[in-house]
């Protein structure tokens, strides 16, 4: 009995999360449970759990997790700012007179969201508050239309900045170091969050087009599934669209570019970011209007200049042109400050700075506190042996090292179905991913193909949680059988979409190839 307490472990993981009880709360009892048990039957040494106080130091201390806070934090400030409402209307208008037109403007805006806000829940419930009636009113199927919100709501976890991407690279780059150590090298090297980043915008772009062909054929085939919208909606003007697409767009190119040029760090980057979305917010609430805009501009000027001629003020051999460059400086930083108290004195007044510093802390403490437990639990399940016996089930793959990939994939497919993408990455992705590596399976790669996914994990039955999140904000005519059904197709696209990239390497290593 003893020999298999690592299986059993595994498995009684999935019993207690099932039973309903907090996950960081029943990774963390079981593995405690599981130790005491493998303390008494000997078949493991207890004093390992000893190194838990270094593993909790080293999470604190991670400088990779920490942009986590600061991405959720400008997601949050975003979404309570009715940016998606914004988007969601100007689109609809844009693109609504065309067959599945509606279908095409929740993907785009989606996307957008995606790489602006990365957060799935807000994305999912804002479209499905915002453009799932208006889609039915137009005549959409029902199951169309929940199977597009549901889908276009999840490319926050694989278009960056994401939350998903974050965790990973930290994973990944983990695991990559490990499998160096047992080829015996010693100057490794490591993965950064950066090139996570890259590599997944393409492949979330291929995804966004495979949605797009497949709602544009089915408009075309099925044309009473998603018919154009009524007459009556006055197209937009230039303005109009400039004012919604536009600011978002400079952010996602300010944190985006920042990060893939090397210019700034995740963690920079993600406040860039947060600042970035406060000021928007202070922009589109219409108060001090004219005062963000022109802060704005002189924290844009100074971050340009600041890049292209810099000045350090400590030096001595300063001339009167660095003196008067560095002045000039302080007063852009001063404007800058100014906006940002105003736009901060705006969003309080709001509401909107208050709600979204109370997203960020929970949805924080619940990424943390689930880090910190898997932590503990894969520290009990290595010493019972888990990691040997998971290297020994991948080692006797029929297939090699292709044969194993797809175990892992299918693997995951499943424990999708159940678990957040959360608890399948610090748990099981840590034990699976080291032997893939010592196979030869390039990390970047596979990252990527584990991330795509991952993302699959949000629509699929029973515990898909974009399912739950747009059953919370669907009209009640819409049945749970109706969203299960819509997301059938789209989770057919995702399989293509891990078969071209893996197919295709080059989607997913090109980019990061060239830029780092």
């Amino acid at each position: 009995m003893s020999a298999w307490l690592d299986l059993i472990m595994f498995a009684a993981l999935f019993a207690v999360i099932l039973l309903g009880f907090p996950v960081a709360f029943s990774i963390a009892g079981t593995a405690i449970i599981f130790a005491i048990l493998g303390w008494a039957a000997g078949a493991m040494d207890i004093t390992l759990l000893g190194a838990l106080g270094q593993r909790v130091f080293g999470l604190l201390s991670n400088q990779v997790l920490i942009a986590i806070p600061l991405f959720v934090l400008m997601g949050a400030v975003l979404e309570k700012s009715n940016i998606a409402e914004e988007l969601l209307d100007m689109m609809g208008r844009l693109f609504g007179r065309v067959r599945g037109g509606l279908g095409i403007s929740v993907v785009l805006v989606g996307a957008l969201l995606a790489a602006s806000t990365g957060i799935v829940g807000a994305t999912v419930v804002a479209m499905g508050l915002i453009a799932l009636p208006g889609m039915l009113r137009a005549g959409y199927d029902p199951r169309v239309a929940c199977g597009i919100v549901c889908t276009a709501g999840t490319l926050g976890q694989i278009i960056p900045p994401s939350t998903l991407l974050i965790i990973l690279a930290d994973v990944m780059s983990n695991a990559y170091q490990q499998a160096q150590y047992e080829q015996g090298k010693f100057a490794v090297q490591a993965l950064s969050v950066g090139q996570f980043f890259a590599a997944a915008l393409v492949p979330g772009l291929v995804l966004v087009m495979l949605y797009l062909i497949y709602i544009l054929i089915r408009g075309w085939v099925r044309p009473q599934d998603m018919p154009p919208s009524p007459p009556g909606q006055a197209h937009p003007t230039g303005p109009e669209i400039f004012a919604a697409i536009v600011p978002p767009i400079l952010l996602i190119l300010a944190v985006l570019g920042a990060i893939l040029g090397g210019v700034a760090t995740p963690v920079e980057a993600a406040s860039v970011g947060a600042v970035g979305a406060l000021l928007l917010t202070g922009y589109r609430l219409r108060r001090g209007k004219a005062l963000v805009l022109a802060g704005t501009a002189a924290l844009i000027l100074l971050g340009v200049m600041a890049g292209l001629f810099p000045v350090r003020l400590q030096r001595s051999d300063l001339g009167p042109g660095d003196w008067a460059l560095g002045m000039f400086y302080v007063a852009l930083t001063l404007a800058g400050a100014v906006a940002l108290i105003a736009a901060l004195r705006a969003g309080l007044r709001g509401g909107v700075v208050q709600q979204a510093i109370t997203s960020t802390l929970t949805m924080t403490a619940m990424i943390f506190a689930t880090i910190l437990a898997a932590g503990m639990f894969s520290l009990v399940f290595v010493g019972l042996g888990g990691e040997e016996r998971v290297a020994e089930i991948l080692g006797a793959m029929p297939g090699g090292a292709t044969g194993a990939l797809v175990f892992v994939m299918v693997f995951v497919f499943v424990l999708g179905c159940f678990l957040d993408f959360v608890e399948i990455s610090v748990i099981v992705l840590p034990l699976v991913i080291p032997p893939l590596i010592l196979m030869g399976h390039d990390p970047i790669w596979l990252g990527i193909l584990i991330a795509i996914n991952l993302q699959t994990s949000f629509l699929t039955p029973p515990f898909g949680f974009s399912l739950f999140y747009l059953r919370g904000a669907a009209p009640p005519e819409i049945s749970t059988g109706q969203i299960y059904a819509g997301v059938v197709p789209f989770i057919g696209l995702q399989a293509v979409g891990v078969l071209l990239v893996w197919l295709v390497p080059a989607l997913a290593t090109w980019l990061p190839g060239a830029i780092f």
